[in-house]
């Protein structure tokens, strides 16, 4: 059995980590996980404060799933997806159940990111037109049109990546200057507007969809009022336009509801990209639902798509545990009321850490953005560059401390799984209390 430096010596020599320069990367060894909690090959513990990649919404090692895995696994792993396979029709279903609207086919991909490249090919196809509308600050995924698609700055490196994406303004309330003086409510519509302006000068017929997140994820939980998806919606039907909600890391009970985009009725999304807690990262699994007239139009045509791994026997059959759980053990109610708990921590903590100068969130769906001053706002660390030097503090403290969690520019996020009690977030705010003395140092008010 090796050690915890042969560990890491072996994945530094023979393989490549994401988003880094191979030099820098110096990653903690992971022998095992259990619940809320991960375990390092020296036997130290981590609370996962941030569900690994906000996705392991049930927890680690959760016996039912496990012991579903384990079943198919003796059964039957993968057929390739021109049969029909048990599980696959009993996650169809179990996903037409619990998605909004009258969403109601699935296409199974690998993960997120092939979902949403899947759900803009089905919009393009369906509608006969080119462009995809997307905000600035967002992300989609890592493939080249999904890259493109995303606002997120790493998209640079791909650029200029697939022609048909358009940019769209932020409903970004604690910045957008659009804001200033005005409601939130009254923001998000003159963003409503500047978006229907944009629809117009890019040619109606020629745009097929809004992308949105269901509820922003990692570029920074930046969320409008019901306001602004009303009038999305609005627009959207005056144009003949789809909306595509990416659920990839806002759903299944993240933020105390299914979905993200359930926090707002009034903008039901005609397809909808699924991945994450879908399997909460047991095996890789991802869906693109669609709506019924969409399903309808390929009973007559061509769904030019196509993945080895489609609709993976094994991959469903971890799905179908998942939602089971999710269901059985009453989890995103649960999200929902401890979500308040972990909100008011947060509130807690930023009435006596000057350094804190927004909380953003619903459910266990929370991050908290770090400023050097609150009357200007000017963040901890810039927007797309390197950390500051206090958020290398930041981050390595909060492991040395034993959590481990998303540390992005001037955020950190608190996205627990969904099965985390009261005593757990408790122990979370602790450690993050303790970090936030250490960055009150750099508080410039």
């Amino acid at each position: 059995m090796l050690n915890a430096a042969e560990i890491i010596q072996k994945n530094k020599t023979n393989t490549l980590a994401s988003w880094m320069a191979q030099g820098g990367w110096n990653p903690i060894p992971i022998e095992r996980a259990e619940g809320v909690y991960i375990y390092d090959a020296n036997g130290k513990r981590y609370l996962d404060w941030s569900s690994q990649l906000v996705n392991v919404n049930i927890g680690h090692s959760h016996p039912h799933v496990v012991q579903a895995i384990q079943a198919q696994v003796a059964k039957l792993c993968y057929v390739e997806p021109g049969f029909a396979t048990e599980p696959r029709g009993r996650l169809g279903e179990l996903l037409a159940e619990v998605t909004p609207g009258n969403l109601s086919k699935a296409f199974f991909t690998n993960g997120g990111t092939d979902a949403v490249e899947n759900a803009m090919k089905i919009a393009r196809l369906y509608t006969g037109r080119q462009k995809i509308l997307t905000r600035y600050k967002s992300y989609h995924g890592a493939t080249f049109a999904a890259m493109s698609a995303g606002g997120d700055p790493r998209r640079i490196a791909n650029e200029p990546g697939v022609p048909w994406i358009v940019r769209l303004p932020d409903p970004y309330a604690y910045r957008n200057p659009v804001y200033r003086g005005r409601t939130q409510e009254e923001g998000d519509l003159i963003i409503c507007e500047q978006i229907e302006d944009i629809v117009q000068m890019e040619g109606p017929d020629s745009c097929a969809a809004f992308l949105i997140e269901g509820y922003s994820g990692s570029s920074g939980v930046m969320q409008p009022t019901g306001a602004f998806y009303r009038r999305l919606r609005e627009i959207a039907d005056k144009y003949g336009m789809l909306i595509i909600a990416d659920e990839v890391m806002s759903g299944f009970g993240r933020t105390g509801e299914w979905f993200g985009i359930d926090h707002y009725p009034d903008c039901q999304p005609n397809i909808m990209a699924l991945a994450k807690g879908i399997t909460s990262g047991y095996v890789p699994l991802g869906a693109t639902v669609v709506s019924e007239p969409i399903a309808s139009f390929f009973d007559e045509h061509v769904l030019h798509s196509g993945l080895t791994y489609s609709a993976h026997a094994l991959a469903c059959a971890a799905g179908v545990a998942t939602i089971e759980v999710y269901r059985t053990e009453n989890l995103v109610d649960r999200s929902r009321e401890l979500g308040k708990v972990l909100r008011r921590g947060l509130m807690d903590l930023a009435e006596k850490h000057p350094v804190i100068g927004d909380v953003r969130g619903i459910g266990l769906h929370q991050c908290i953005e770090l400023v050097k001053n609150r009357d200007t706002r000017e963040p901890l660390s810039p927007f797309n560059k390197p950390l500051s030097d206090p958020m290398k503090l930041a981050s390595k403290s909060l492991k040395e401390d034993g959590l481990s969690t998303l540390v992005r520019w001037n955020y950190i996020f608190n996205t627990p799984p969904l099965i985390v009690t009261e005593e757990q977030i408790q122990e979370g705010l602790d450690i993050l209390d303790g970090v936030l003395n250490k960055l009150d140092e750099y508080y410039e008010g």
